[in-house]
């Protein structure tokens, strides 16, 4: 016993020690680009977020949760008016949307946009606008704003924000595209030569970027393909002026500056250089500083997350629900008679009485077998004599014979008057009994006479 116990003590000893070996041990490092200003991973732009007012000298930097056409309207935006019933079939309607759609367009253009001024930053994996928060961006830009807007990708309904400025991204290995890349206001051939200043033999997995304008060691700044692996491209001509403030070794552009209107639209394709991992290293740190440096200081600064996080608040299906005082009241009212309901039931029913089926009589069937088996091997002097001991037990019980003996003359004749039968009859019985006792086999025929014996006497007895 005592060994038992010291095994049991060894074996929680090492029960603990796993356990506190796998809650102290180091989390592994979450990679997911989510560039969101409170997250602390590589990926996430915490310390973008920390120092931007220091970096566009302003002490009001407000995170924004709400979308692009709140943000810039103070309203939602409006929904076009379905012009023909939806549940009547027409053969085309799309002249009817587009209308809706250019009203729809039309009203949200009337409305005013916020007159303060301010610089709006988006810093995410892909960009989203509908045509009218767009057209909205556009507006707002327009009036002497700034945008710096860094994605991988624009997604959004036609037209999006790059159809409206003829701009996509790219690929940096797709050459069908490249092919078609303009540098925005530099001449050619001055971007040539920028491009042989350039380092030409980069490794296979890197990427060197260069700020343009900057001079010294530190203006070319290296990434891994995967982080700087989209570039600028011009998909029409695009009629306002701008300026390539960073591009790779072949010239492409990674930072523009369009002009729109009185202020300035920054995009940028690598937003993942601008999160912590990179920030914080003193060979790529100076880029994203460099590029939020581009934008002008004293502003406000609007910091979009409602593309990253959603709105602000509680985000569950019941927010609409919770946040009414009579649907909320409602919904608790719902819940305590559901539960009540629940209990008062399982009160007023009664457990379920299982039916226990009785234990089959196997007797008989016990019997069938073992005589078959007899049968079968012709073993019929076995069977002879179980029916000779259930006879005797029968005169034992219905004749009150404790102990009867068939060779003594006046057990039979006293058998004969309580039975009621014939002397000679039993007389017979008693000598189909003898044979089968002493003979050395039993014949079919004599198991047979003896079994009809048996059952007449019985029967007619019986019947007494």
């Amino acid at each position: 016993m005592n060994t038992f116990r010291w095994y049991l003590v060894g074996l929680l000893a090492l029960f603990g020690a796993y356990v506190a070996l796998e809650y102290y041990k180091p989390k592994p490092l979450d990679w997911t680009p989510t560039l969101r200003n409170q997250d602390k991973i590589p990926y996430g732009t915490y310390a973008l977020y920390d120092v931007l007012p220091a970096v566009l000298g302003t002490d009001s930097v407000v995170s924004v949760r709400l979308p692009i056409f709140n943000q810039l309207l103070g309203a939602d935006e409006p929904v076009p008016a379905a012009s023909r019933p939806t549940n009547v079939a027409f053969k085309d309607d799309s002249a009817d949307r587009a209308n809706d759609a250019a009203a729809a367009r039309l009203a949200a253009s009337q409305q005013p946009l916020t007159t303060q001024r301010v610089t709006y930053v988006f810093v995410n994996q892909s960009f989203e606008s509908s045509p009218l928060e767009t057209d909205a961006l556009l507006r707002f830009i327009g009036q002497g704003n700034n945008v710096f807007i860094a994605a991988e990708s624009f997604d959004g309904r036609s037209p999006s924000l790059a159809d409206s400025l003829g701009v996509q991204l790219v690929a940096a290995d797709t050459t069908a595209s490249l092919a078609r890349l303009r540098t925005i206001v530099q001449p050619r051939g001055r971007a040539r030569r920028l491009a042989s200043r350039l380092p030409t033999r980069l490794r296979p997995d890197s990427v060197a970027l260069h700020l343009l304008g900057a001079a010294g060691p530190r203006a070319t700044f290296r990434f891994p393909a995967a982080v700087a692996g989209y570039r600028l491209a011009l998909t029409s001509h695009y009629p306002q002026r701008g300026a390539t403030l960073a591009a790779d070794a072949q010239g492409r552009p990674v930072l523009l500056r369009l002009d729109v209107g009185r202020g300035h639209l920054y995009l940028c394709s690598v937003p993942l250089a601008l999160g912590n991992y990179w920030l914080l290293r003193p060979q790529q740190g100076d880029f994203a500083l460099a590029a939020l440096s581009a934008l002008p200081t004293g502003r406000p600064v609007w910091w979009d997350e409602y593309q990253k996080q959603g709105r602000a608040g509680e985000q569950s299906l019941l927010r609409v629900v919770l946040g009414s005082p009579a649907l909320r009241a409602a919904y608790y009212l719902l819940l305590a008679g559901a539960l009540l309901l629940v209990l008062v039931e399982a009160r007023r029913r009664q457990r379920v009485i299982p039916v226990l089926k009785p234990l089959p009589n196997t007797t008989l069937l016990f019997t069938r077998t073992v005589a078959g088996l007899y049968r079968q091997g012709r073993r019929h002097g076995p069977i002879a004599e179980k029916k000779v001991a259930l006879f005797l037990d029968y005169l034992r019980t219905r004749f009150h014979e404790p102990s009867p003996d068939l060779a003594d003359e006046a057990f039979r004749e006293r058998l004969s008057q309580k039975a009621g039968l014939p002397r000679a009859r039993v007389d017979e019985l008693v000598r189909l009994i003898n044979f089968a006792r002493t003979a050395p086999a039993v014949t079919d025929r004599e198991l047979l006479a003896l079994s009809r014996a048996i059952s007449d006497f019985r029967r007619e007895a019986g019947r007494r």
